[in-house]
């Protein structure tokens, strides 16, 4: 399945749904996920409630969002992160740059 995006909280938040597998082979469906970002846009949540593998590729797309979203003032965070996902983002403290909720 593709990875959706969708606004919320009257267009404040965009939340990027990553699926069931965040790899490297997703990276062009993550970036057209933000890609022409809406100006009323305030708060990215990235969804990973259905992901149950992750790889370091999932972690620099991460990392490259936020590069190419350095002149917005966003708030970002990581949410419903499976236990084990969890762990691999804490490991590389990852909530150093994301919100884990």
């Amino acid at each position: 399945m593709d990875i959706t995006a969708n606004y919320k909280n009257q267009g404040k938040e965009l939340t990027i749904d990553v699926g069931a597998k965040f790899d490297f082979s997703r990276v062009e469906d993550f970036r057209n996920a933000y890609a022409g970002l809406d100006k009323s846009v305030e708060h990215i949540s990235i969804d990973l409630s259905r992901t149950e593998y992750m790889d370091s590729s999932a972690l620099g797309m991460l990392l490259n969002m936020q590069k190419a979203l350095a002149e917005r003032k966003l708030t970002y965070s990581i949410d419903n992160a499976r236990p084990q996902v969890e762990k691999i983002l804490k490991i590389s403290r990852f909530d150093k740059k994301f919100e884990i909720r």
